[in-house]
């Protein structure tokens, strides 16, 4: 291991590179051995090249370690994720509060990959390892990492790579992460080839990821237990309702306090189709000469009913029914 890397392993996490000082920050030389006077405070051009000289330092330091292997620890504020997201956020998942716990009593156990980002020195982009920069963040401890000089194709198949691998990663995630890489510009072969699917998989993910709006996802999120048909059948019904159907059922209060998978049935409880309605046809009354009610005739699609009036006309029914046969041959020989 070489001298910068271990310089900087040595380092505690108060102590890690970050990037550039802002113009409100004061920046001090390191301390000094007794009998020394002290360094003055640097401003202008020896600032310039004291932030120059840091990232210089950092980027030997990273490139030591991807040589030999060596996981650095660098501060999370100058580690970005990918540009393409993998993840769908859910402000409810336990599982990660778990995840941050785990870390802060046994530390964060597998490094996650990074690269220098291009165009932004000092600053690096993380291929895979989101969870524990997050985690990172929020405990306010050093990003274990590997550093690696990756070309974007390289980028994303490391990240899809990881995906693969990681069981806790839904149905639609995955969808929405070949969705992401299609509209970052990734052809559809280097997608394929970081998601370990034939094409024709690749297909049916992102026809779910284009049938669910931006809106519904974040609503819902990643729904670890709803497969590919659920989704499909909640595309279908955000195809047919109306706005405001969708409207409402992203606004229902039983959407509060629920987890991912639960909201997912609300969401698509709010959006079943009603069965339209049949129209019963209007009823006909039949009147006679002088203007009396004597029967009542219904039409439907099944069928035509007649209803006799026994009290303005008592027995028309029975006469009616005797003669059914005699007026179907009739009719059958109208036809003939």
């Amino acid at each position: 291991m070489s001298k910068s890397i271990r310089h900087l392993m040595a380092r505690p996490a108060s102590e890690l590179v970050k990037g550039p000082a802002s113009s409100t920050e004061s920046t001090t030389s390191p301390s000094l051995p007794a009998g020394n006077p002290p360094s003055p405070r640097r401003t202008g051009a020896a600032r310039s090249f004291g932030a120059a000289w840091q990232a210089q330092e950092q980027a030997r330091a990273a490139a030591d370690a991807e040589r030999e292997g060596s996981v650095v620890e660098l501060d999370p504020d100058i580690c970005d994720p990918s540009a393409i997201a993998d993840r769908v956020p859910d402000t409810t998942d336990a599982a990660f509060d778990a995840f941050v716990e785990q870390i802060r009593e046994e530390g964060q156990r597998s490094p996650a990959l990074v690269r220098p980002k291009p165009g932004e020195p000092g600053r690096y982009e993380i291929a895979y390892g989101r969870r524990r920069h997050r985690a990172a963040r929020i405990l306010g401890r050093p990003l274990r990492a590997i550093v690696r000089p990756l070309s974007d194709t390289e980028l994303v198949i490391a990240q899809g790579s990881e995906n693969l691998a990681r069981a806790d990663l839904s149905y639609i995630e995955r969808a929405h992460f070949a969705r992401n890489m299609v509209q970052a510009g990734v052809t559809r072969e280097v997608i394929a080839k970081a998601m370990g699917m034939q094409a024709t998989h690749l297909s049916s993910l992102l026809t779910v990821a284009d049938a669910i709006p931006a809106p519904v996802l974040a609503i819902i999120g990643p729904a670890p237990r709803i497969g590919r048909p659920n989704w499909l059948t909640l595309a279908d019904r955000i195809k047919s309702a109306p706005p405001e159907q969708i409207d409402t059922a992203l606004a229902s209060p039983d959407l509060s306090g629920k987890t991912s998978d639960e909201r997912f049935a609300v969401v698509l409880a709010g959006l079943t189709v009603a069965p339209k309605a049949t129209k019963r046809p209007k009823a006909e009354t039949l009147k006679d000469a002088k203007g009396l009610k004597f029967a009542r005739v219904e039409r439907s699609t099944s069928g035509v009913r007649v209803t006799t009036d026994e009290k303005s006309e008592p027995g028309f029914g029975d006469y009616l029914a005797a003669r059914l046969p005699e007026i179907l041959a009739a009719y059958r020989a109208s036809k003939a």
